[in-house]
């Protein structure tokens, strides 16, 4: 017989293997003008996109930390370095334009040498927020408008990014977002 009262607690790997939701928006208490904010369920922030120029942004931690510049180059690419925008040290990847429908784009994600061997791809719409980034067969993040019951008109100045286990790092998954974003641009 179990014993119902006895509660449950998840060991460590297990909750690596649990998806991560994260909400975006620019509206979260604390953030500048122009700021995009990634928080957990509670309202804190985990990360912060902050506009340096019309071509680069920093992507910073929860303690304002400079984790990534994201540079958007003349010819329709953009690079991730590591670092400030000052101090742009090792490239970690690159994304290029693949496709650039009306309403629909597509990305490709290729990490530096010695980072990873794999390829990303990113698909969507980045005017309703959504998209969806794969690695091969297998589904390595997803954003989405957030939904309410009843509701007819659907707002786009928050949604969710639900950040799948796997091999890619948070922080890497929320800055390919940020170029998603920019992408149709």
């Amino acid at each position: 017989m179990e014993d119902s009262e006895t509660p449950y607690h998840p060991k460590p790997e297990d909750l690596r293997r649990i998806p991560v939701d994260l909400f975006v928006s620019k509206n979260f208490p604390g953030l500048s003008a122009g700021d995009l904010g990634f928080a957990d369920s509670s309202d804190h922030l985990l990360y912060v996109i902050r506009k340096s120029s019309s071509s680069l942004k920093s992507l910073l931690d929860s303690s304002g930390v400079p984790l990534f510049t994201i540079s958007r180059l003349h010819n329709g690419m953009w690079e991730l370095h590591k670092g400030d925008v000052e101090k742009r040290k090792e490239l970690v990847l690159t994304v290029k334009r693949t496709s650039n429908r009306f309403s629909k784009i597509e990305l490709e994600v290729s990490f530096a040498a010695g980072e990873s061997s794999q390829l990303l791809v990113i698909k969507g719409s980045p005017f309703q927020k959504s998209c969806t980034i794969y690695s091969q067969d297998s589904i390595v993040a997803q954003t989405s408008l957030m939904y309410k019951l009843r509701q007819i008109y659907v707002r786009r100045n928050k949604f969710r990014l639900t950040i799948f286990p796997g091999s890619v790092h948070h922080s890497l998954v929320v800055a390919m977002v940020a170029v998603f974003l920019q992408g149709r641009k």
